[in-house]
């Protein structure tokens, strides 16, 4: 079983079931489709708690993100699997990842927060991650297929 470990102000989304996917860099190990994952936040402190019961993992795909302070949304391109995401597609797998701006309201620093969930995402990311290039894989859980994965 593998645990990740989530920033607060993802919890409600995860409990509501409207995330249902997380962003990890490679590692050691990820977990495998039909394992159980482990869902947590505070992670090594004493605050830790588990957000839902262990969901099991549908899928585990590469994933390449490129960001630019060129361009106000921040995310210039995401590709899952090899397959490029359309400009409509990245937003509704922004609001899907968490970052819909409505849903981090007086939750999230609202420095994190932009106009659409894609910028917001973008101000995330620019913050937590060096680099313009992020190559990794996308963990989902849940049954329902997110819109962005629907073609």
């Amino acid at each position: 079983m593998v645990s990740y470990g989530f920033k607060s102000y993802f919890a409600p989304q995860i409990e509501d079931g409207s995330k249902t996917h997380t962003i990890r860099q490679h590692r050691r190990r990820h977990a495998h489709p039909g394992e159980p994952l482990q869902l947590y936040v505070g992670m090594r402190t004493r605050h830790c708690r588990k957000i839902i019961a262990d969901p099991i993992c549908r899928s585990v795909r590469p994933i390449v993100i490129m960001s630019s302070d060129l361009i106000d949304a921040g995310i210039a391109y995401i590709e899952i699997d090899g397959m490029p995401l359309r400009r409509d597609e990245i937003e509704a797998f922004a609001a899907s990842d968490g970052f819909a701006p409505d849903r981090l309201r007086g939750l999230a620093p609202q420095s994190l927060i932009g106009q659409t969930a894609r910028e917001t995402m973008g101000r995330f990311w620019r913050a937590t991650h060096n680099g313009t290039r992020f190559e990794g894989v996308i963990i989902r859980w849940g049954d329902a297929r997110p819109a962005w994965e629907c073609r």
